[in-house]
C-alpha cells in the first residue's frame, strides 16, 4: 500500500470512528473501565455512616475526635489491544472481512482511549508475539498503531493466544486494561493463560465472527482454503451430515467458549462482520458500568 492510500484510509477510519466513539461511548468507557488503584487524598471529621476501617488514629489521637482517610480513585489507565492477526481473520462474507472489523473495533477503543487521556498500546499476536507496541498517550499514537494494523504483514498464519497473553503478562507490570480480539480459533489451550492474566489486569474479550460461519451453505462439492494452516480441502456441502455435523462443531466449539469465559471470570462480546458490533460494544460497556 502506497503511503498516501495509507494515509487516506487510516483517515478515514479516524473520521468513522472518533464520531461513533463520541456518540455511542460519551460517558460509558470512563465508568465501564475505572481505575482499580486507590491513593491517599485527605483527612476529614469522621461521619456517621463512614467505614471505621478508615479511621486514622494517629490524627483521631492528636486531636481527641475521630478523623477518617480519604481516598480518591487513580483514573490514568493503560489499555492493551491483544490483536489476533493469525490467518482466519481474513475470512469475511459480509459488510467487511474479520481483519477490518477488528481495525475499526481497534481504532474506536483506541480512540475512547485517548479521549480519557489514558495510554495505549497492542501486542500483535499469532502462534507467535509479533509485535509489540509500548503503551503511549495521544492521537499520533492511537494512529500509528492503526497504520501498523493495517501494513503488518505476520511472519506465522497459526493461532496460539496462550503465547501472546503471557507476553502481556510478563512485561505489563502495573494493572492495565486487555482488550483480547480475536476469532478464538484456537486448537491450543489458553483458559489458564487467560485465568491467570485477569487476576491482575481487567481482561475482555471480543470475539469477531461471521455469520457464514455458522453453518455449511448446500453448494456441492466445493474448494475450501485453510488460511491457518495453508492447505486446500474439498468439502461435500451437498451431504446433509457433513452439513449437520459442521453446525454441531460449531455449536459445541462456541459453548465451549463461553464456559472459558465465563469460568475465567472474564466478561466478553461476540461481534459481527455484518456491521452491528457497536450495539453489542455498547452493551457490554453499560452491563460493566453497573
Amino acid at each position: 500500500m502506497e503511503t498516501k492510500e495509507l494515509l487516506k484510509k487510516v483517515k478515514e477510519i479516524e473520521l468513522k470512528t472518533r464520531g461513533l466513539t463520541k456518540q455511542v461511548f460519551s460517558g460509558e468507557y470512563h465508568s465501564a473501565f475505572k481505575g482499580r488503584g486507590m491513593t491517599f487524598s485527605e483527612v476529614k471529621n469522621y461521619q456517621f455512616g463512614d467505614d471505621v476501617r478508615s479511621i486514622d488514629w494517629n490524627v483521631t489521637a492528636r486531636f481527641n475526635e475521630p478523623f477518617v482517610k480519604v481516598f480518591e480513585e487513580e483514573r490514568e489507565l493503560s489499555v492493551f489491544l491483544v490483536l489476533d492477526i493469525s490467518g482466519s481473520n481474513n475470512f469475511g462474507t459480509r459488510l467487511k472481512s474479520k481483519k477490518e472489523l477488528m481495525l475499526e473495533v481497534a481504532a474506536v477503543l483506541a480512540f475512547s482511549a485517548v479521549a480519557n487521556n489514558d495510554k495505549i498500546g497492542a501486542i500483535f499476536t499469532t502462534d507467535q508475539v509479533e509485535k509489540y507496541i509500548p503503551p503511549k498517550k495521544g492521537r499520533s499514537h492511537a494512529l500509528m498503531i492503526l497504520r501498523e494494523l493495517i501494513l503488518f504483514k505476520p511472519k506465522h498464519t497459526r493461532t496460539q493466544l496462550d503465547i501472546g497473553l503471557k507476553f502481556f503478562r510478563n512485561i505489563v507490570k502495573k494493572r492495565s486494561i486487555c482488550f483480547v480480539i480475536s476469532d478464538f480459533y484456537d486448537e491450543n489451550d489458553f483458559y489458564d493463560a487467560l485465568k491467570i492474566a485477569n487476576r491482575k489486569h481487567d481482561m475482555v474479550a471480543l470475539r469477531l465472527y461471521d455469520p457464514a460461519e455458522k453453518e455449511l451453505p448446500n453448494l456441492g462439492l466445493i474448494k475450501m482454503f485453510d488460511a491457518e494452516q495453508g492447505v486446500v480441502k474439498w468439502v461435500n456441502t451437498g451431504s446433509k451430515k457433513v452439513r449437520d455435523n459442521y453446525t454441531e462443531q460449531y455449536e459445541e466449539s462456541q459453548q465451549k467458549l463461553h464456559d472459558i469465559f465465563r469460568r475465567s471470570g472474564v466478561d466478553y462480546a461476540s461481534l459481527s462482520t455484518e456491521g452491528k458490533y457497536l450495539m453489542e460494544l455498547n452493551k457490554l460497556f453499560l452491563t460493566r458500568s453497573r
